[in-house]
């Protein structure tokens, strides 16, 4: 076996682990810039059965436009703001987010209108209707197609200006089998916070074929983490410390918020699945298409989550896992902004655990239990854990290192949790009033709280996640 054989040679020293720290760097396998392609696959997989919901159908228009009406490289761009070490790329390409389909009983009918045509060609004019329900008037609202800035298996996602407002969004378009409710409509129509993307509208769309899209009318965010993070590694640049500080503070509050305060787990964290805004640099997580609420004692599937990020119990075959997976892929992020390069860069998913084990040793009886106890082989060479501050460059601060330590554990019930990542030490630099972004612009808001979010907060959990100056302007956040 492959896997048997890489992890005896390890053990045997005829292979060395590199050492990563000192300025050179560590030698890792190549981005795979096609990972995504790999989790939209999954998307079969993870379909659930539910009751048969038809949507209220009403017939508007799709019309072309008489200008623009091209190819999708054609639309415009909000540039950015020249800003000396702020410049980003422009663009955003690689937003690859997928489709989902499942059950939530409790969830309401899905309220939408349905467009005729395609729609997402350069310069075509969607025209959809919003409101009347509640008394609210019927609103209509249309939106020129610009460009395609995703493809998958689950459709394509496309950004379009609504000619109402200028506003820029993203439409996410997935074909909608009749039977079923939408999985990732439901959680995301569940969400509203500050570092998750925003759901805005959603509306049917109908082919000549007789097939049904459904469009999800999403905020535009002109960039992804993983571009960011291929900008610097073009420049053969690290990525400045403030940023990794920023991006992963609001990784670990959005996972606080789904994790706590509604119970689900988004089973894909990765960098080409959080946005970030080039300006404000404020990050939102989005791609439901994967996520579910965990219920204790029912199975899911274990072949999810994009592999370099996927937890180690899903490698063992876990079926009844918790949101500590989407933990240990949160650290595999935090580890990758600190170095450059993925830290576990698998070329197989049994690869991927070959990868692990190169950095944490051999798991012991007691933590593949852990991961899944139904797993009963367990003969594996044994390799000594490499340290973790050998794993990171020689400046790469302690508390960094410290905080990965804590996210990458093998017992997922070690791992810490979201709402305690918050408040690592490693943060500390963000809670203090004075920091600012290097154009000595302001941070992004960080400690807007809502009483949801902390929700079983200890006292003493709750004085290191709000600092003082925040308490002072929010009077609402008590303990």
């Amino acid at each position: 076996m492959h896997m048997m054989r890489r992890l005896k040679s390890i053990a045997s020293g005829r292979s060395s682990i590199s050492d990563p720290g000192g300025d050179g760097g560590i030698k890792r396998a190549k981005f795979e810039p096609e990972t995504e392609v790999e989790a939209v696959g999954l998307s079969k997989n993870v379909a659930g059965t539910s009751e048969v919901s038809e949507p209220h159908m009403a017939v508007v228009s799709v019309e072309p436009s008489v200008v623009g009406h091209g190819t999708s490289d054609m639309a415009a761009v909000p540039k950015t703001r020249n800003s000396g070490i702020d410049q980003l790329p422009k663009e955003m390409h690689d937003m690859k987010i997928r489709d989902d389909k499942g059950k939530n009983p409790d969830d309401k009918e899905i309220e939408a209108t349905v467009v005729n045509g395609n729609g997402t060609e350069t310069g075509h004019i969607i025209s959809t209707t919003i409101g009347g329900q509640d008394g609210q008037p019927k609103q209509t609202i249309r939106y020129r197609a610009e460009r395609i800035v995703g493809t998958g298996s689950f459709g394509i996602v496309f950004q379009a200006t609504c000619l109402e407002t200028g506003e820029a969004v993203a439409i996410k378009k997935v074909l909608q089998d009749k039977r079923y409710k939408n999985r990732e409509l439901q959680i995301m129509r569940m969400l509203d916070h500050p570092n998750i993307v925003q759901l805005k509208h959603c509306f049917f769309s109908t082919t000549d074929k007789d097939e049904l899209y459904l469009n999800l009318v999403l905020e535009y965010v002109p960039e992804t983490v993983y571009r960011v993070t291929k900008y610097y590694s073009r420049m053969n640049q690290r990525m400045p410390l403030i940023y990794v500080k920023l991006y992963t503070y609001q990784i670990c509050r959005s996972l606080a918020y789904i994790h706590g305060g509604v119970g689900v787990c988004h089973r894909d964290i990765k960098p080409q699945n959080l946005l970030v805004d080039p300006h404000t640099h404020q990050l939102k997580l989005c791609d439901f298409g994967s996520a579910k609420k965990l219920v204790k004692g029912e199975p899911n599937i274990s072949y999810i989550c994009s592999r370099y990020y996927r937890a180690p119990e899903l490698i063992f075959g876990a079926t009844e896992y918790t949101t500590a997976i989407d933990i240990w892929s949160l650290g595999c992020v935090l580890a990758e902004l600190l170095l450059g390069l993925p830290l576990f860069p698998g070329e197989s998913g049994v690869d991927q655990l070959v990868e692990i084990i190169k950095v944490l040793g051999t798991p012991t009886r007691e933590e593949i239990k852990c991961m899944n106890p139904n797993y009963t082989e367990f003969k594996f060479p044994q390799i000594k854990a490499h340290p973790w501050h050998k794993v990171f460059h020689k400046r790469t601060p302690p508390e960094a290192v410290d905080l990965v330590s804590r996210l990458l554990q093998y017992s997922p019930n070690l791992r810490c949790t979201a709402l305690e990542a918050c408040a690592h030490p490693f943060f500390d630099e963000l809670r203090d009033p004075n920091t600012q972004l290097p154009n000595a612009h302001p941070l992004p808001l960080l400690f807007d709280f809502t009483p949801q979010e902390l929700q079983g907060a200890s006292p003493e959990l709750f004085q290191r996640l709000v600092p003082e100056h925040a308490r002072k302007q929010n009077l609402s956040l008590t303990v």
